[in-house]
């Protein structure tokens, strides 16, 4: 199956027109009708394709998700994740979409007297966007769907410096090499998340050049790390 083939099916899947498909990503509906059936490897509308129909450019591309394990990352004292949420353009009088959902935007915050200590709180301003249908597609509650935007090149080159990402915060229970967002000790992190003997946990990332492995007690564990959900969707404009 070929990228053209790959976008037609996600379309499709999604219940869009190539016309509102081009639409929504500035291109014409002949355009649209072009991609789909021509062999094409890539696209320079790459990454916003993949933000509107709800799936990761790797998988427009190749077909599938990359799975990697035995992949670390190591400490770092700034801030790897910014709560944030779907990337489209709007504002407070924009009405919603049909297929819309607001979503909340989470933020980090330093504690009054607290010496640069941060925790996470929710913005309770303006709301951020994402698709009813991308969420339904992946199986995540829009209840407890929230987004963030990647910092720094721990999960480069799978997920590049500025990606937004999804995260169901419904589903905290840890799969062996599935990535996380995670609160640690009041900073934001996306990280591949192992279970260790003994409750223990080990945090890791796709640039295991830079960023050797950490690895946590279960006590340390308990007072350190909060998992707030599983990543299901990320995509990003260069």
């Amino acid at each position: 199956m070929a990228l053209g083939e790959r976008v037609r099916e996600a379309r499709t899947r999604l219940g869009l027109t190539q016309g509102e498909l081009g639409e929504r990503i500035g291109m014409t509906q002949a355009a649209i009708h072009a991609l789909e059936k021509r062999d094409s490897q890539t696209t320079k509308k790459l990454y916003e394709l993949s933000s509107v129909l709800g799936v990761s450019p790797e998988y427009l591309l190749t077909g599938k998700q990359k799975n990697v394990t035995n992949i670390d990352d190591a400490p770092d004292t700034s801030s790897e994740v910014e709560w944030l949420g779907r990337m489209d353009a709007w504002d407070a009088q924009t009405p919603l979409g049909k297929d819309e959902v607001e979503l909340p935007l989470f933020r980090e915050v330093e504690l009054a007297a607290g010496g640069g200590r941060t925790q996470v709180i929710e913005n309770h301003g303006p709301k951020l966007r994402f698709s009813r249908a991308a969420l339904r597609d992946a199986g995540v509650d829009e209840a407890n769907a929230g987004c963030a935007k990647i910092k720094g090149n721990s999960m480069e080159r799978l997920i590049p410096d500025g990606t937004t990402i999804g995260v169901d915060k419904g589903s905290t229970n840890i799969k062996d090499g599935d990535i996380y967002a995670i609160d640690h000790e009041g900073m934001l992190r996306v990280k591949y998340l192992y279970r260790l003997p003994g409750g223990g946990l080990k945090l890791a990332s796709e640039n295991e050049a830079e960023h050797p492995p950490e690895t946590y007690n279960a006590k340390q564990v308990q007072e350190m790390i909060r998992v707030i959900g599983r990543v299901f969707w990320w995509s990003v404009l260069r």
